[in-house]
C-alpha cells in the first residue's frame, strides 16, 4: 500500500482551507443559532469514535498505523466497528465538522465532502485492498455488513 499523505495531515490541510474560507471570504458567512452547542457534540463523537477504536487496537494487540494495514495481526469487528469500518477517520471527520461549528460559520464545512474522497482514495481503498489479502473471506464479509463511514 503506498499512503501519499496521512490522515492526521490531511485533516490538519483540510482545517487550513476552513480557516482560510472563514477568514477571507467574510460575505459568505452562514452562521448558525446553537453552533456552540454543535460544535461541542461532534468534538465529543470525534472523541469517541478516535479513542474507543484505539484502546480495541491495543487490546487485540494489532497495529493502529494506517501505513501498515498489511500488518495486522487481527481482524477488529465489534465495539464501535459494528457502527463503522473506519471510526478514526470518522473521528477526523468529526473534528472538522466541530471545528467548522466552532467557526460559527457552515460555508466552511463545503469542502469537507473533498475531505470523504480523499480519504476512500487514498488511504481506506487501499487499506482494504490490503485487510482483504491479509483477511480474505472474513474481511469481506464484515464489509458486506458494516458500512465505510456510518
Amino acid at each position: 500500500m503506498q499512503l501519499k499523505i496521512p490522515p492526521a495531515i490531511m485533516m490538519l490541510f483540510f482545517g487550513g482551507i476552513m480557516w482560510t474560507i472563514n477568514n477571507f471570504f467574510d460575505p459568505w458567512t452562514l452562521s448558525v443559532p446553537g453552533s456552540s452547542w454543535l460544535a461541542l457534540i461532534f468534538f465529543v463523537f470525534a472523541i469517541i469514535f478516535g479513542v474507543k477504536p484505539l484502546i480495541q487496537f491495543a487490546k487485540k494487540k494489532t497495529t493502529i498505523h494506517p501505513h501498515t494495514p498489511d500488518k495486522a495481526s487481527s481482524l477488529v469487528s465489534t465495539g464501535i466497528y459494528r457502527l463503522s469500518r473506519n471510526p478514526m477517520y470518522l473521528a477526523l471527520l468529526f473534528l472538522l465538522i466541530s471545528y467548522g461549528f466552532y467557526l460559527d460559520n457552515l460555508t466552511t464545512l463545503l469542502p469537507l465532502p473533498f475531505f470523504v474522497l480523499y480519504m476512500n482514495r487514498y488511504q481506506i481503498i487501499p487499506e482494504e485492498e490490503a485487510l482483504t489479502k491479509r483477511f480474505g473471506e472474513e474481511y469481506k464479509k464484515y464489509k458486506s455488513e458494516v458500512r465505510r463511514w456510518l
